[in-house]
Parts: structure tokens; sequence; C-alpha cells
């Protein structure tokens, strides 16, 4: 590479620019990875604004001879979203529809706006009728400009093809700032006014139209063969047949010819009719051979997974996240559409009928609720997260990467290509976990490769020429719609002519003949193996707390594994669907993604210059001080990172010898200070009602504008339990802390309610799950009070532990065998459950409640028993008790903890509210509300101003029998 290195005058004319620039540690850290293999740390990210924004960062690095690298949603598997130089993240401001037409079917696009809000800003404007159809499995994270670069596809390319057949026009920034528009038949100034830019693109549509000119027949022979070539650039659109598309030629380029900063693109109809077929195989080469019969039905996506992904999902998710597959070792997903059910429905009968007289087929189920639908879609779009840590039939866990995760082939060839591809894995003795786009023979598969020592790379290296060769052999490309990228432009001499890569070398050079715009991309590559993030990390003791059970063999220690879960793919990044990352969907700053602070502390692990001071790292504090401690990373997180971990184990060691904020004081040791209160409620109360609560809460760290609960005394929760029962008891009821010091009517109703169905009950007070302190990070504190809780209730029985507040029984169910591991806490774990699955057991046994429900009920459920214990947990306990309207607030409360609680944290804890508990009661505000968690309780008060517990009620207090709640 010919890119010259920054000096002190470029850093000082960076900063002096208008555009918002961060060159910081913690920064550099975060952007220093994409979702491949890769790392580099940049010298700066920026966050443009405007065109005009990215103009002038361009020619600033022009200048100065330092490199460029446009960057969407980073979640690119191919390393094309990470480099040396400056960074353009184009996803934190650049991110707006500016317009839709419906009557030219195209919408107006800045080139950071997220491929999933798009679609929805689509369908909004034209009432269903149209939308966006690239659907890749990162849609919800991914934005068009990314998809621009890589020419991503989707599920549904069988259909809609790829996002090249979906651009009109780009308005373009040049390495020197130069600003073009390519369109269908061209290029022109975006501004016509431009005329230095008028002049540029004329001599450089010359220059164009001489390169294709000379290449004629190469491009004709070796361009655009097979449906998802997508290595190298896309030339063929240049030829006279096809108009001399220089649009959709640089669609695919990798942000290596020019700066996509806006694009016009293509709508498509949304079809009336939709139909889910998924056929089980007993081998994915057996389903690969069916695939070009399913073709000649036209279907919109044929999908395919191996048993690997399923297994996986079983033991990461639980049986029932798997549980609508039909029986078999693979699976196809085949969407059906048309004009109406009936000819959707028949074309579907004539499909499973020409599948069965192959007799491949094991099972074939259609699946129309589309509740169902978008469980087993999950299956397959979280293939690349699942697959990174396979679960084996021993139980043991393989980490798997990308390296050779996009290639792809005719379909006809699909299935000789995959049986061949597992002869050469077996022969290198690689596991590959096999899923992808099977209707256009494109296949993502992760393998195991070893990337911490020099022969796993020296292997590598082998099995990704060989693997290069032999994908040629059968007529395909190496990527199908990822990019080449860091991964495999080294390997492009192997698929195509001198001819070919020269022709290349002078596209690239005719639009960035100074090599600054993300340099090293399918032109002048450097080695696969260079740059390997999981290289040369040294083998530090970072001695842990926790129990983390991550190891895998490979001789690093467990929490620099456990961080290294994190692989880039950006599911936290979403705003819709599931829980994580709270923080995030409210400032969208990547430093509050789950990603974000993985990255940093990956540089930790890794002792980088980037963050130098390991247990004891500023940066790695700052990135953290956001996190709510939710947990809902380690269940929405594809790979299962648990930051809440994470950061408590951190925060353990950064504050040894420090002195720490208040509030670890004043709500860390809160069970402490609830046993006090206890004896003097009334007082305390008096207290905090008069003009000294505002000095107090300061004076403890804490926001003075929440509302506060009331404190109990010994007395209310006496009087609320009743008279202890003697005797034998088959249930253990346990109230928390949280309870007895601020809802002790809920323990006397959860009594109630076990009892009711004919359980005796064993009441315990006297225990602590140790949370405030974990969530603090304050481990030997939490683990001393757990082992006390540990060694008691391991009394020898398996009778339930039914624990009343969800975060405490998320507590004892996952963290206490991690900070004490015993064989007593593994089995007091194990017996564990909420209240709201202890409904649930009841009304299996033919209970049900004697009072009349409520007719609908807004659920917030508690995001440690989101993660923990499953999403439907509180779905499933309504359900069995026959309440049927319910509104889920899907999404964290923003409370967390003590999170809510603390000054500096409040107005992001209001932010985070407003996701999706603030919107869910001002749209029912009649409905009860349901919150089993004080945090998701206390935010709820806080939202509907009313300082009473009618606000929100527990579960317990819905059922009691004593309730007044009427329909």
């Amino acid at each position: 590479m010919n890119v010259v290195g920054p000096d002190t005058t470029f850093l000082s004319r960076l900063a002096a620019s208008t555009v918002e620039v961060d060159t910081s540690s913690r920064r550099l850290a975060e952007y220093s990875y994409d979702a491949s293999n890769y790392r580099l740390t940049p010298l700066a990210v920026a966050f443009p604004r405007t065109p005009g924004e990215v103009s002038e960062i361009a020619a600033l690095c022009h200048d100065s001879g330092v490199a460029v690298v446009a960057r969407g949603g980073g979640t690119s598997m191919a390393g094309n979203a990470i480099g040396r130089g400056v960074v353009l993240d184009m996803s934190r401001y650049m991110n707006r529809v500016l317009s839709i037409d419906s009557a030219t079917r195209t919408a107006v696009v800045e080139p950071g706006v997220v491929l999933a809000d798009l679609t929805a800003a689509v369908q909004r404007c034209t009432a269903d009728q149209l939308t966006f159809a690239p659907d890749p499995s990162s849609k919800n994270r991914a934005t068009v400009g990314g998809s621009i670069g890589n020419d991503a596809c989707g599920n549904h390319s069988v259909r809609y093809g790829r996002t090249g057949d979906h651009v009109v026009a780009l308005d373009l920034v040049l390495a020197d700032g130069t600003r073009l528009t390519a369109t269908r038949t061209g290029l022109r100034a975006t501004d016509p006014a431009d005329i230095t830019a008028a002049e540029r693109a004329t001599a450089l549509s010359a220059e164009l139209r001489a390169l294709t000119d000379g290449c004629l027949a190469a491009f004709r022979l070796e361009l655009g063969r097979i449906p998802r070539q997508v290595s190298g650039f896309h030339l063929a659109n240049l030829l006279p047949e096809n108009g001399f598309d220089v649009a959709r030629a640089l669609v695919g380029s990798e942000g290596t010819c020019a700066i996509v900063v806006g694009a016009i693109v293509a709508l498509v109809d949304v079809p009336r009719s939709t139909l889910l077929l998924i056929v089980a195989y007993d081998d994915i080469v057996d389903a690969a051979r069916d695939v070009v019969t399913i073709l000649k039905y036209s279907p919109a996506a044929v999908e395919g997974i191996d048993e690997q992904i399923v297994s996986t999902m079983k033991a990461r998710r639980g049986q029932d996240a798997v549980a609508d597959l039909p029986a078999g070792h693979a699976w196809l997903y085949i969407d059906l559409d048309g004009e109406d059910d009936a000819t959707v429905a028949r074309h579907a009968r004539e499909l499973m009928g020409d599948l069965d007289s192959h007799g491949r087929a094991r099972e074939c189920r259609e699946v129309r609720d589309p509740v169902e639908r978008a469980k087993l879609w999950r299956v397959r779009e979280d293939g690349a997260g699942l697959s990174s840590r396979l679960q084996l039939a021993d139980g043991t866990a393989v980490m798997s990467w990308p390296g050779w995760e996009d290639s792809a082939v005719a379909p006809e060839n699909l299935a000789d290509y995959l049986a061949e591809l597992r002869l050469l894995l077996m022969q290198y003795q690689l596991i590959g976990v096999m899923y992808g786009h099977f209707g256009a023979g494109c296949m993502h598969i992760r393998i195991t490769f070893d990337q911490r020592t020099p022969a796993g790379r020296q292997l590598m290296s082998a099995f990704l020429t060989d693997a290069a060769r032999l994908v040629v052999k059968h007529g395909g490309t190496l990527s199908g719609e990822h990019g080449d990228g860091r991964a495999r432009s080294q390997l492009l001499p192997e698929m195509y002519s001198p001819a070919i890569m020269e022709a290349f070398a002078r596209f690239k050079h005719l639009f960035d003949p100074a090599n600054i715009l993300n340099p090293g991309m399918i032109v002048d590559p450097e080695p696969v193996t260079d740059n390997l993030a999981l290289a040369a990390i040294p083998p530090l003791p970072w001695q842990t707390t926790f129990t983390l059970h991550e190891a895998t063999g490979s001789g690093a220690s467990a929490f620099t594994e456990a961080v290294q879960r994190c692989i880039g793919v950006g599911r936290c990044r979403s705003h819709s669907s599931g829980v994580m990352c709270p923080s995030y969907r409210a400032t969208g700053d990547e430093k509050d993604s789950t990603r974000g602070r993985a990255r940093v502390l990956q540089e930790m692990v890794r002792g980088a210059r980037t963050v130098q001071e390991g247990w004891a790292s500023q940066d790695v504090q700052e990135v953290l001080d956001l996190c709510l401690s939710c947990k809902a990373c380690s269940s929405d997180c594809p790979t299962g990172v648990d930051m809440a971990t994470y950061k408590a184990e951190f925060l353990d060691h950064y504050y040894r010898g420090r002195v720490r904020p208040v509030a670890h004081y004043s709500l860390g040791w809160l069970p402490r200070w609830l046993t006090l209160t206890a004896g003097a409620a009334p007082l305390v109360n008096a207290a905090l009602a008069s003009p000294l609560r505002s000095a107090a809460l300061r004076l403890g760290g804490l926001t003075t504008h929440r509302v506060l609960p009331t404190f109990a005394s010994r007395g209310q929760l006496r009087r609320e339990l009743g008279t202890p029962h003697t005797g034998t008891s088959d249930l253990v009821l346990l109230v928390d802390s949280f309870t007895k010091g601020f809802r002790p009517e809920v323990a006397g109703a959860a009594r109630r309610v076990v009892e009711d169905s004919g359980h005796r009950a064993e009441v315990r007070t006297d225990f602590c799950c140790g949370l405030t302190w974990i969530s603090t990070g304050q481990l030997r504190q939490a683990r001393k009070r757990l082992t006390r809780t540990a060694a008691t209730l391991d009394d020898g029985t398996d009778r339930p532990i039914v624990v009343i507040e969800p975060s405490c029984a998320a507590a004892l169910r996952k963290d206490l065998p991690e900070l004490v591991n015993s064989t007593s806490a593994q089995r007091v774990a194990r017996r564990v459950r909420t209240f709201a699955e202890q409904v649930s057991a009841q009304s299996s046994r033919g209970w049900t409640p004697k009072i009349a429900l409520p007719e609908s009920v807004t659920v917030q459920t508690h995001c440690h028993e989101y993660a923990v214990f499953g999403a439907a947990t509180q779905r499933d306990a309504l359900a069995a008790i026959g309440i049927g309207r319910v509104r889920e607030a899907t999404g964290c409360c923003g409370v967390a903890g003590n999170f809510g609680f603390e000054r500096q944290h409040y107005d992001v804890s209001m932010a985070v509210a407003e996701q999706a508990l603030a919107p869910a009661l001002r749209a029912d505000p009649g409905a009860v509300v349901l919150t089993d968690g004080f945090s998701c309780h206390m935010q709820a008060r806080q939202l509907t101003d009313t300082p009473t517990s009618s606000a929100s009620l527990h579960l317990a207090q819905i059922l009691d029998p004593r309730s007044e709640i009427q329909q």
C-alpha cells in the first residue's frame, strides 16, 4: 500500500474541522473491530452529519495521504469496515429517510439508515403496499450504505436479487472531496453548478468507457456468471448491453472507489399472501439436492440450516426455541408467496408432492401463524452468532469463525460443492457449521479455525486457498454477499484471470489514484492471516471472582475468552426486537452498545496501547458507565455476551484501593440498611417526606427527581405473612430484601396464592441474594452472603424455592453458582423458580384463581427474569390463568436496580423508559400494570405519577384470594 502516515499537522487540522471527531483511546478501541476476524486501530473516528462534512474530511485526508474508511453498522464479516486511517461512522447522524415516492416507487435515503427502519418507513408511507426488498439477517442493524458497499442480499434474494438490483442512483464523495452522482447511465456532478465536478465526471466517464472497451470479452466471460457473484468489482454493469450503469458498478466496491453519502433506491410490491414451509432432511447435502426442484415453484426464499445451529440454539435457549422444527438433521425454510391464499396453498401442496417423490425430505410443515414464523426465522437469522460458539454432541463448546463464510455457486451445483467442501473440512480436521441462502447457492460456513497460534493460522491460510480452488472448480465465487475484504481479497487471483485483476486495479485507480479509500480491499490486499484479532494476545492471568464457564481449551483465561464472545454481529445496536441494549437505544452511541463495551474490554485483556491499564482502565470504567446491568444481552446476544457479569467483575477489581461512589454504599448496601429502617420505618418515612429529603438524597448520590418507596416496618411484614406453619412443607417461599423492605403486601399475597393451590409453604425472610453488591461490583460481600444462603437452603430436599422478586431469583439461579462454585450452590440454583413460573406450575396441575381477573394487563417483565428464565415467563403465566388481553412492554424499564436512582443516570433512565414501558402505559391507561420486579414497579409509579402501590401490581397481588380487582 502507498498510504503515507499522518503528521501532527494533520491531526491539528482534523481537530479544527467542523466535523465531530474523536481520537480518544476508548473510541479507537470501539472502532478497531467489525464483525470479522480482524483488528486494526484507526487514527480517528469521525461522525459526519452532512455530505459536505464527508467531503471536508475526505479532502483533509487526501491532502495528507491518510486512509478513509466509510462504515455503516460495523457488521462486516470480511473486515472491510476497519482501517488504519479515519473511520467515518455514517450511522450516527446520516441515518434519515429523506423521501418516499409511491408513484415512482423509490426512496431517497442517507447511507446510515438501518434497513429495517427504511422498510418500516416505506410500509407506513405506502400503507403496506411497497417495501425495500434486501433483507439480510442483520437487517435490524445493518445500514443501506453498508449493504451498497457489500452488495448485500438477504433471505429473499431468490425473488429480489442483490442490493445492486435496487439501486437507482448514488450520491458520492470521491477521495479528494469531489461530489458526483452515479446513475444507471453514467456519472454527473451532484451540483450542476460545480464546474470542477462536472469536468471530473466527464473525464472519469471517458476513462471508464475506455477501460470497458478494452475488456469486453473478459467482462462478458468472467463477470456476472451466477446470481451471487459478488467477489471483485461488478464491472459487467459497464458493458454496452447493460447501459453503462456506473451506479451498479460501484455497488459492492466496499468503499474503495467512493464514499456513498446518499442513494435513490427502488421499492417493490409487498406480497398479498405468504406461506412458510419447513422441510426436514437427514443431511444438508440432501437438502441442497432438492433446491433445483424447489426453484421451479418460484419461491421468495429458500434458506437452509444444519443441526449444529439447532443443537446450539437448544442448548442456549432451551428446547422451546426449536420445538416447532420437524425432526431431522438439516432444514430448509421455503417462503412461498402470491396474490391469494388459495393459489399459494395449491403451490405448496404441489411442491410437497414433488419433494415426496424424490424421497429425500423427511417431513414438511406449513407455517402460517406470524408469531410462529418469526420464532422459526429467528433460528435462521441468529445463525452467525449462534454458530460462533458451537455446542457439540458431547456437551463441549468450540468457537467458530468467518473467513470462508460467504462462498456461492449456481444452485444446481450446490449439493456437489457442499459434499466436496465437507471432505475438505475433514481433511483439515475442521468443523464447519453450514447455513445460508440455498436458493441462491450461497453458503455461510463458520469454521473452527485456530487463529491464536502460528500453526493454526498457517492451517487456516492453506485451507482458504484450497477452498477457493474448490469453489472455482464448481463455477462459484469467493463471496456471495459479504464482500472480499481482508478475508478473501488475497484469494481473488484463484478466481479471476490476470486481465480481470488488472481491470480491477485500473477501476480502483481511476476513482482513487491516491489509494486512500479503504486501501487493501479487493486491490493490493494484505495476507488473509495478517491483523487477526486473536493473534498475539498475551497469556495474562486474569483471575476472577466469578467462575466463568467459558474456556474452550485454548489456554486463554476464562475472562479473556468470556469478553471475546463478542464477535461484532451488532444485534445490540438494534432499536427493535428484544430488550438489549437499552442504553444504546437511548443514546445511539457505539460506546453504549454491548458490542462497544466488549471491544474495549477485549483491548484491555490484550494489553493494547489503546487500553493499557488493565483492571484500572479508565476507558473501560467509562464505557461501562451507562450499562444498566439489565442482563438482556446474555439472552438476546446470539453469542451470549453477559455484560452485567463482566461489569460486576471489572468494578470489583477497579475499586480495590479506590474510593467508591457514594451510591455504591447507599444502594449497594441496601439490604443492610433495610434491616435498620425496618425498626424505625415511621421516622425514616417522615424524614423523607420533609424538607430534609433533597439533602439526604444528594448525600447518598441519588437523584431528587424520583418518587421514593415507603419503607416497611417489621410489624407490617409479620401482619402480612400471618402465622408461620409448623411441621412439614413442600415449597420454600423466599421473601427477598426488596419485598421485605418496600412491598410486604406482596409477600402476604404470594403466600396466600401458593397455599390456595394446596401447597404448604415454608416462608423464609432471612436470606439475601447479594444482588445489590453484585451490581455495584462488591463481589466479596456478595459471595459471603450467597455462601451463607447456599449452605442454609441446601437442606437435602428438592422442594422448589419460589422467589418473589424476579431479579433475586435470577441472582440465585445464575450468579450463585458462579460466585459460590460448589455443588451446594448448584443444587440450590436448580431449585429456584420465579413466582410467575410457580403460577404456571400450579395452573398445569389444575389450579385456577378464585377471584375475578382483570380484562387487560400491561406487563413489564423484569430484564433479569427475561434473560435468565425466558422472555415468555410472564406471558405464559397469564395465559395459564386465562388472562387473554395482554400488552407487553418489551424492553427495559430504565431503573435497573441502582442505575435509575443514581443522580447522573436519571435522564438516561427516563429515556430508556420511553422505549417500551411509557408507550405501553399510555396506550392502555385503564389496564392493570403487572410489575413483579421492584425496579419496574418504581418506574411505573414514576411514569404514572401515582405514589401508591396500586399504580402497578405484582402477579401475586392480582391473584391474591383477598384481591379487590374486579372485571
